[in-house]
């Protein structure tokens, strides 16, 4: 993988947090940057951390289902792209509003088990990495400073913004997943 394309996957894995942000920024009046920055930080650790346990099991995986590789890859991507897609539509204001409540809490544990819950998926695309024999370091950190940039920046701008955009950032990163899954699948192919 490329450069670019790590990039944007790190992009994609941040759109979900981005969105929660995006509303949980709404139900807050003003918030002082450095305490956006915190919840920034905390959210692009679990981020950083979760693809680099998938990688592992992904690892261990390899030896059998190395021939499969790239549909593995593919598939994985193919389908967290589309779940991404269907939350995209699926989302209302009214489920913003509900992820507003939810994360209205100012519990650390609560906000750890939020930060949890927006990165499951990348734990499935650290899987995905691991097949696709890409620098799972360098890929964990781009995902963990995009997603703590994404979680500060929607924090900051969502009572300004409002959840429209977090729903329109999970439509792009899903589609950005099945790009990148489809380039995986065409590389493997022409070789």
């Amino acid at each position: 993988m490329s450069f670019w394309a790590i990039l944007l996957l790190a992009l994609a894995m941040s759109t979900d947090a981005f969105a929660v942000a995006i509303c949980r920024g709404i139900s807050l009046k003003s918030i002082p940057f450095i305490d956006a920055l915190k919840v920034g930080i905390l959210f692009g650790v679990v981020e950083a951390i979760t693809p680099l346990l998938g990688w592992l099991i992904g690892y261990i995986a390899l030896q059998y289902i190395e021939q499969w590789d790239h549909w593995v890859v593919f598939g994985v991507m193919l389908f967290l792209g589309l779940n991404m897609i269907y939350n995209s539509f699926k989302q209302t204001d009214d489920n913003c509003q509900e992820n507003e409540v939810a994360s209205s809490k100012k519990s650390f544990l609560m906000l750890v088990f939020t930060a949890i819950s927006t990165s499951i998926d990348a734990f499935a695309v650290g899987v995905g990495l691991a097949l696709a024999s890409v620098n799972i370091c360098f890929a964990a950190t781009m995902i963990g400073i995009a997603t703590c940039l994404m979680v500060t920046f929607g924090l900051l701008l969502g009572n300004k913004m409002g959840c429209l955009i977090g729903k329109r950032a999970e439509f792009l990163g899903g589609l950005v997943l099945i790009m990148i899954g489809t380039i995986t699948l065409y590389q493997h192919l022409s070789n």
